[in-house]
C-alpha cells in the first residue's frame, strides 16, 4: 500500500511538472485566460484555399511586358556672362565664373510596354525625345539597343523597336468604356525602382491639363512617379486603356493626382507611326474656346455648348467655307460638339481632302456650312493655305464686351493674344498670351481683321509695332515679320 501511494505521488509530481512547462506555450495569462489563439494551417486542398486579389495574377501575367527604357542626351551649357570691360579689363577674371558650362552627356529614365511580339513598344515622346542612346531593358535581365519608329510630341507618343520576338505583350482596351470609380492598376519604374505595381481607381476622364491641342487624359489616383512616364494603366481585364504620361505635384512626388493618355487616342496615332514614322491629321484653321453660361446668353444659345471661333485663319479650311469669328460650332460631321476641346480631335481623325457638313449658330440662327479638311502641318511647316499671309505665330481673339468681363480685362477695344507659338517670331519679341495689342505700326486696332488689314497691306522693312496692354502698364513691342 505504501508503495502504491508513492506511486501515485511520483506520477502527481511528473503532471504538475508537465503543467508547469507546457501551460504558456498554450497562451496562457496567470489568470487562465488564453493570451491568443493558434490555428492550424490552412488545408492545401483547392476548395479551402481563400482567393488571391485579381491583381496578382494580372500581375504575375503581365509584368513581364513592361520594359526599363534608359536614354543618353546631350545637354547643352547655359549662357555665357560675358565681361563689359572688354577683353584687356582685369575684370575680365570675375567674369570668367560665369563662363558657360561645357555640354555634357546626361541619362533619364522611363518605362514602356510590349504591344507586339516582335518588339516594337510604346512610351512617351518626352522620354526618347533628343536621345542618343536609347536603351531598353526586360523584366528577365535581358537588354536592347532600341530604334524610334515615329514620335509625335502633340499626343506626346512613341514607338520604338527592339529586334526581339516572342515577348509578352499587354493587350489594349477600349478606353471609351472607362467609368470613374473603376479600379486600376500602374506597372512602371519609378525613381528607376524597376518593375512598380501600384493600383487605384480611375478618378476622372476627359482632362484638359493645357498640354496640347489633343488633350483628353485619363485622372487616376494610382501612384505615378517621376519614371512611370510611358507605363500601362492597366484594367481588371488585363487590358491597357492609358498610357502614364503625367503627374500633377508640388513636391516632385505623387500627390494623388496622375494622368495617362487614354488608348483610343493612341491606336490611331501608333498605326500611323508604325506605317510612316509621322502622323497626318486634319487641319480646319480656327482658334476655339469654351461657352460659358454668360457666352452662351450672349450668342443666343440654348446652354453653354459648343466650340467658340475667337479667330479664323485668312486662306484656311474654314475661312474658305464661310466661318467667321463668333460663329459657335455645334454640330461637326453629324457629331454634336458639347465642349470646345472635343473639335480638335474631331478635326484631326478626319481623312484629308473629305468635305464635311459644319454646323455654327451665327447671330442666334443655326446655319451648315460645308468644309474640306486640309493636313495639319507639321512643326516646322508652314501651311499652304497660309502662305500669303506673315506668319507671326500667335492665335488672336476680338476682345468683345462680354469677353472683357469675363476675363477681367480692361474696357478697351483691342485683340487678345490667346497663345503664342513657340519659337515663332511673337515669342522672340516677347509677346505672351493674356496680352492685349491696341495698337499695330501706331495705327488703333479693334478687332483680329483690322490687325490682319493692316500687316497685310505691310511693306517689307522695319519690324512691326506693336502697343501692348500687360498687367496695369503699357509696352511697345517690335516683331520681325
Amino acid at each position: 500500500m505504501r508503495e502504491q501511494r508513492a506511486v501515485w505521488g511520483v506520477a502527481a509530481l511528473v503532471a504538475a511538472l508537465a503543467l508547469i512547462v507546457f501551460i504558456p506555450r498554450l497562451g496562457f495569462t496567470n489568470a487562465g485566460t488564453p493570451l491568443w489563439t493558434e490555428r492550424p494551417a490552412v488545408s492545401s486542398s483547392p476548395a479551402a484555399q481563400v482567393a488571391p486579389s485579381p491583381w496578382v495574377e494580372l500581375v504575375r501575367t503581365l509584368k513581364p511586358a513592361v520594359v526599363n527604357i534608359s536614354t543618353k542626351r546631350v545637354q547643352e551649357g547655359g549662357p555665357t556672362l560675358e565681361s563689359p570691360f572688354g577683353n584687356e579689363s582685369p575684370f575680365n577674371e570675375f567674369f570668367k565664373q560665369f563662363r558657360a558650362e561645357p555640354r555634357r552627356m546626361v541619362r533619364s529614365l522611363g518605362s514602356g510596354f510590349v504591344i507586339n511580339a516582335d518588339g516594337l513598344i510604346v512610351t512617351n515622346n518626352h522620354v526618347v525625345d533628343g536621345a542618343r542612346e536609347i536603351k531598353v531593358t526586360l523584366s528577365d535581365g535581358r537588354e536592347f539597343v532600341a530604334k524610334v519608329l515615329g514620335r509625335d510630341p502633340r499626343t506626346d507618343l512613341a514607338l520604338v523597336k527592339i529586334e526581339a520576338h516572342g515577348l509578352p505583350v499587354i493587350p489594349l482596351g477600349d478606353s471609351s468604356r472607362l467609368q470613374v470609380g473603376e479600379p486600376v492598376m500602374a506597372i512602371g519604374n519609378p525613381f528607376g525602382l524597376e518593375q512598380t505595381v501600384t493600383t487605384g481607381i480611375v478618378s476622372a476622364t476627359g482632362r484638359v491639363i493645357g498640354e496640347g491641342p489633343y488633350d483628353d487624359f485619363i485622372q487616376t489616383d494610382a501612384s505615378i512617379n517621376p519614371g512611370n512616364s510611358g507605363g500601362p494603366l492597366i484594367n481588371l481585364q488585363g487590358q491597357a486603356i492609358g498610357i502614364n504620361a503625367a503627374i500633377f505635384t508640388q513636391t516632385g512626388g505623387s500627390v494623388g493626382i496622375g494622368f495617362a493618355i487614354p488608348v483610343n487616342l493612341a491606336k490611331s496615332v501608333l498605326t500611323q507611326l508604325a506605317d510612316s514614322g509621322r502622323v497626318v491629321r486634319g487641319y480646319l484653321g480656327v482658334t476655339v474656346q469654351r461657352v460659358t453660361a454668360d457666352l452662351a446668353k450672349s450668342f443666343g444659345l440654348a446652354g453653354p455648348r459648343g466650340a467658340l471661333v475667337a479667330s479664323v485663319v485668312e486662306g484656311a479650311p474654314a475661312a474658305r467655307a464661310g466661318v467667321k469669328a463668333g460663329d459657335v460650332i455645334t454640330e461637326y460631321d453629324g457629331r454634336p460638339v458639347a465642349r470646345s476641346d472635343e473639335l480638335p480631335r474631331a478635326v484631326a481623325e478626319t481623312p484629308i481632302g473629305r468635305e464635311v457638313p459644319l454646323t455654327v449658330v451665327r447671330d442666334g440662327k443655326p446655319l451648315t456650312l460645308r468644309v474640306a479638311i486640309a493636313k495639319l502641318a507639321e512643326a516646322g511647316e508652314r501651311p499652304a493655305e497660309a502662305a500669303g499671309t506673315p506668319k507671326l505665330g500667335l492665335a488672336l481673339q476680338t476682345i468683345t464686351p462680354s469677353l472683357a468681363r469675363e476675363l477681367g480685362l480692361p474696357s478697351r477695344a483691342g485683340v487678345l493674344v490667346r497663345s503664342v507659338e513657340s519659337g515663332s517670331p511673337a515669342a522672340s519679341a516677347g509677346l505672351k498670351p493674356g496680352d492685349v495689342i491696341s495698337e499695330v505700326d501706331r495705327r488703333p486696332v479693334a478687332s483680329v481683321d483690322e490687325l490682319k488689314n493692316v500687316i497685310a497691306k505691310r511693306r517689307s522693312g522695319p519690324p512691326v509695332l506693336f502697343l501692348v496692354h500687360r498687367g496695369d502698364g503699357d509696352l511697345y513691342v517690335a516683331l520681325e515679320s
